[in-house]
């Protein structure tokens, strides 16, 4: 199948896809549902710079009037910031109705993979991934995140699952899909706001060298799917364990009393955790993901010189 009729590259990132140097990819739904506005376009060119300062191309991604976009302008970011939660937040199951309506989505881990990979790009950096949702035992709800990491050759470079999650039963959930879940200089899994959750992550890695050596080899093996890179957040970034899991905590329960369901829960507990932290949590979203652009950018580097 021709992908032309349905995507666009950016000309910077088709060149550097063809003349294989490294490229990061970047989802949109931080901008769009993640961060107010202007916050979010600031963060959003924020994480491009640094991509750029660590050697390597930034790939922003969306769905802009039904296309596939690899590689969005400064004006594109601008848009999406503004328009903010209009944009639908768009997974798997989204794409064929978007795309054939000419609508615009704001792409989440599962869609930026996706598209990323369609565009050749390897690498991608984000903020946390989903996961297994507490009470996933009754609700059946699983992100559609993990599936995609199953299946789709991309390494995620993020910080841990996200705190709201059953993190014990993602992990169960990678490992039954065959997803390495490597530490970067951690042996324990990041739990997004803060560096610890008590969880063994299945390997240590301590360079952005040995991460691109690690990825060359599934690739070269043909093995399917991705590679989860958990990086903690910087120290002087990291919230108090019981400070954060008692906002999640309050947060869930109050998720359930008002009946919140589907792709609405996350939006909702990460603005309530946001709200009950005093704004504490998005300062440390912005620099987590700080923190993952400039290793997926260092890795991408690495990958490209094997």
């Amino acid at each position: 199948m021709n992908l032309n009729c349905y995507l666009d590259v950016n000309p910077e990132v088709a060149a550097a896809v063809a003349a294989g140097k490294p490229v990061v990819a970047l989802e949109s739904t931080i901008i769009s549902h993640g961060m107010p506005y202007p916050q979010n376009v600031e963060t959003a060119l924020n994480v491009e710079q640094i991509i750029r300062d660590n050697g390597a191309v930034p790939a922003t991604i969306a769905i802009l009037g039904g296309r596939l976009k690899a590689g969005l302008t400064h004006d594109e970011i601008e848009y999406l910031g503004k328009a903010g939660q209009n944009v639908a937040k768009a997974s798997r199951r989204d794409l064929p109705v978007l795309v054939a309506k000419g609508m615009d989505g704001a792409t989440t881990v599962t869609t930026t993979m996706m598209i990323a990979h369609m565009a050749g790009i390897s690498i991608f950096a984000t903020g946390g991934i989903g996961g297994v949702h507490r009470g996933a035992e009754k609700t059946m709800d699983v992100s559609a995140d993990l599936e995609e990491l199953a299946n789709t050759p991309v390494m995620v470079v993020c910080a841990g699952a996200k705190a709201i999650l059953d993190l014990g039963l993602t992990l169960e959930y990678l490992e039954t899909h065959g997803v390495p879940v490597i530490g970067f200089g951690t042996k324990e899994l990041p739990a997004f706001y803060t560096r610890r959750s008590g969880f063994a992550v299945d390997y240590e890695i301590d360079t952005p060298e040995e991460l691109a050596k690690t990825f060359k080899v599934q690739r070269d093996l043909g093995l399917r799917g991705g590679i989860l890179v958990t990086n903690p957040i910087p120290e002087e970034y990291s919230m108090d364990h019981e400070v954060i899991n008692k906002a999640i905590d309050e947060a869930v329960a109050e998720s359930v009393r008002l009946g919140i369901h589907g792709k609405a829960v996350t939006p909702y507990l990460l603005a309530k955790v946001k709200e009950l932290t005093g704004g504490d949590s998005l300062d440390s979203n912005i620099h987590l993901v700080y923190n993952n652009a400039a290793l997926a950018a260092k890795t991408a580097a690495a990958y490209c010189r094997l």
